[in-house]
């Protein structure tokens, strides 16, 4: 008699769908895994393979039928993890009211609670209390302590109350609640340190100041990190003291580049020396960031062109290396960037961003704006993209728009000083120093180490006639400049600033010092020689002055500055050989036995120079001829003396009178006494200068890139590189751009540069 096969068992089979469901995801098949998927839901009705089913959907972009499944299961309500995957459908369909209404507006804050307990339940010494071994697990189970299941599930709950967290963060930024929404993000890292997703979100949108950073960092309980229970070290406390100590250095690569540069370097170095990360394409941008802060744009070029020649659509990397560009005017590699991108990528907001510096560049501002527009709107984040449209009513003069932009700007960048620095820039161009001063103070509150400000807010209280206060700032400038190892000659305005202060406040030796300084480390400006020729005249060493503004026509013959300052020199240079003619006369005169000082002075007031009265003084009263013969050559020498300066004297009037011809109006006052030719001509050095002595200082940025800056300045207006939440954009935006860049040139921008003029 035969025997009948037994069918096979239900687990077996759902075994075996699993697993072919896994593969198939492992494949990214998702038809294939939604199918054996549904199978699988109908057999088992296991309210996992519900969840397992609606992730598939997600991934596959069904963020509809997601929601649907999730709903239609009644998981929601029940399970974290399902509300957290209902939550993230809504907002990638947009609809973040119902989102957050499912969210609820208020974080667990119990769970805050527990992390902090992690760190009081450690032991004195740091380290975590004893534990009894492999077996404490179990040693728990008996007394009535909590399973490797329930401590699963803990972990698992708290992870998507974080992630729940960072979803309420997404909805309130799109609310243009900014404050709300870093607030969340922050309270998903107090939950999770593990939630990355809202780390970047506060960072690369510039939430919070480097102040801000710094404190939220040490409040972050990095130690209730765990290593994988796998792990087989004798010693598992060691475990969790490097697990912890590597993802804060992970962190602190990311933070502002503004503060604790040496945090920073320490951080680089480890993860660098003792990880393998030293060739890591985040741990190098992150690297090319500092040294484009530091304005050592060749470096950071380096660096950034080694990450795109291994992945060249990287495109985080495209704001830092754009703006580095635009500052060495490297103008044809921008140009075949903008190219190949707009051609390969023109969905991505870093093409428009590289099109749009192309353009700012080459001076093609209202293209430049297009594409600045363009970017923004693509991706409402992208930081680089605001700062430079800003700028482009910077460089147009128009300064009213530029406010309202920059102001935009620093509504969305919250913890950025960038803006705030711009806006001040704009004010001071608009000659309104109160509220220059304002916006640079609110700058100040959020980062203290940023020269560019230090030297911006030193501008102000100049013009302010606050000199005590702008060579403060102008010396800090410097000094944070040194401490951070920046480019020397990226602040050579900011030391000719310092010079000009000096200068006001008769400190001349240190002024003298100051620009002798610029001049050595290779600032050979007309402008500069110009300064040290006011000083000279104010000092009343006039030939000195000569000799330097004959150096500043040597470099621009054209430099009407020079030309005024050269004329007055001359005219203090003659009097000064007249009384010293005076002086020898009347040496001479007490020699030949007459009546001295006075009647040379006398003498030559009546057109008689040499006092002698009309006699022949070439024999006295013994018949000596040597004598005779030796006055005789003392008068022609003295006499020749005498007409090369009346020569220069009117050589230098009649120069003077020609450039004020052929320039149509006169640039100083006429020549007084000693005293008021002096003073008159540092005012009209400092009206002239003040189109030539500029703060070298300029912002990029964000970038800045454009923001920078260096915008900065220092900054492009890629290299601001600071993100923007969801906000409305500028009045007067307009979106539209077309899918190449034309002609040829760099990009990013720089906001406005400041005069050191006087009042």
């Amino acid at each position: 008699m035969g025997t009948s096969k037994a069918p096979p068992s239900h687990s077996k089979m759902e075994t075996f769908l699993r697993d072919w469901r896994q593969d198939a995801l492992n494949k990214v098949q998702y038809d294939a895994a939604i199918f054996i998927g549904d199978k699988l839901l109908a057999m088992t009705k296991d309210d996992k393979d519900a969840f397992w089913l609606a992730q598939v959907h997600f991934a596959a972009g069904n963020y509809t039928r997601a929601q649907a499944l999730l709903t239609k299961q009644d998981l929601i309500s029940s399970n974290p993890s399902c509300r957290y995957l209902a939550a993230h459908s809504m907002i990638k369909q947009n609809q973040f009211n119902e989102a957050l209404a499912l969210l609820g507006e208020h974080s667990p804050t119990h769970l805050f609670t527990n992390n902090a307990k992690r760190k009081t339940a450690r032991g004195a010494s740091g380290r975590p209390a004893p534990t009894l071994g492999k077996g404490s697990r179990g040693a728990d189970r008996k007394a009535g302590g909590p399973s490797d299941n329930d401590l699963d599930s803990e972990c698992s709950t708290r992870r998507y109350e974080a992630a729940m967290c960072y979803l309420r963060g997404l909805c309130y930024a799109k609310q243009n609640a900014f404050d709300r929404a870093k607030e969340a993000y922050k309270d998903a890292l107090r939950i999770d340190v593990q939630c990355y997703e809202a780390f970047s979100q506060l960072v690369k949108n510039s939430l919070m100041s480097p102040d801000e950073e710094d404190t939220f960092m040490s409040s972050i309980d990095f130690s209730s990190l765990k290593p994988s229970s796998d792990s087989n070290n004798s010693d598992p406390s060691l475990e969790e003291e490097e697990v912890a100590s590597y993802v804060k250095m992970l962190y602190t690569t990311q933070l502002s580049k503004y503060r604790n540069p040496s945090a920073f370097n320490t951080a680089i170095e480890s993860l660098s020396t003792h990880y393998g990360l030293s060739n890591n394409a985040d741990i190098l941008l992150a690297r090319a960031d500092l040294l484009h802060t530091q304005c050592r744009f060749k470096d950071a070029l380096a660096i950034t062109s080694s990450i795109l020649e291994d992945d060249k659509y990287n495109f985080s990397v495209y704001p830092t290396h754009l703006s580095c560009l635009y500052e060495l005017k490297q103008t044809n590699r921008l140009f075949l960037i903008a190219h190949e991108l707009a051609d390969t990528h023109p969905e991505e907001p870093s093409t428009w961003l590289a099109v749009a510096i192309y353009y700012f560049s080459t001076n093609k501002i209202a293209e430049a704006r297009r594409y600045f527009s363009k970017a923004s709107m693509m991706d409402a984040n992208f930081g680089a993209a605001w700062i430079g449209f800003a700028h482009t009513f910077a460089a147009e003069g128009e300064h009213d728009q530029a406010v309202t932009a920059y102001s935009t700007a620093a509504r969305l960048f919250t913890g950025t000083h960038l803006p705030q620095v711009f806006l001040g820039m704009q004010n001071h161009a608009m000659n309104n120093m109160s509220a220059a001063e304002e916006f640079l103070k609110t700058a100040y509150g959020l980062c203290r180490t940023d020269p560019l400000l230090l030297n911006e807010m030193g501008i102000v209280y100049y013009h302010q006639g606050r000199l005590e206060d702008s060579v403060r700032m102008f010396c800090a400038c410097l000094k944070i400049a040194s401490e951070t190892d920046c480019e020397s000659s990226a602040w050579l305005g900011a030391r000719i600033n310092l010079g000009h202060a000096y200068r006001r406040l008769r400190m001349y030796d240190q002024a003298l010092e100051e620009f002798d300084t610029v001049l050595r480390e290779g600032g050979k400006d007309a402008a500069v020689f110009c300064a040290k020729g006011v000083i000279y005249l104010d000092m009343g060493r006039a030939d000195e002055a000569v000799v330097v503004l004959h150096q500043a026509l040597g470099m621009n013959s054209q430099d009407a500055v020079a030309t005024e300052l050269l004329g007055k020199a001359l005219e203090e240079s003659a009097g000064g050989d007249i009384d010293f003619l005076v002086g020898v006369a009347g040496d001479m005169r007490i020699a030949a036995g007459g009546n001295g000082t006075e009647s040379a002075a006398s003498s030559f007031a009546a057109g008689d120079p040499f006092g002698a009265g009309g006699e022949d003084l070439g024999v006295d009263d013994e018949g000596n001829e040597e004598d005779s013969f030796g006055m005789e050559r003392f008068e022609m020498e003295l006499e020749g003396r005498k007409a090369q300066a009346r020569s220069r004297l009117v050589e230098g009037r009649n120069k003077k009178e020609s450039t004020t011809r052929a320039a149509g109006t006169r640039t100083g006052t006429t020549a007084r006494d000693k005293g008021k030719g002096v003073a008159s001509s540092g005012v009209v050095a400092e009206q002239m200068i003040q189109q030539q002595s500029r703060s070298a200082a300029r912002a990029v940025e964000e970038t800045g890139v454009l923001g920078g800056r260096s915008l900065r300045n220092r900054r492009t207006a890629a290299a601001a590189a600071v993100g923007v939440d969801y906000g409305t954009p500028v009045q007067g935006r307009h979106g539209r751009g077309g899918n190449h860049p034309g002609g040829g040139g760099g990009g990013g921008g720089h906001g406005p540069g400041m005069d050191m003029s006087d009042e």
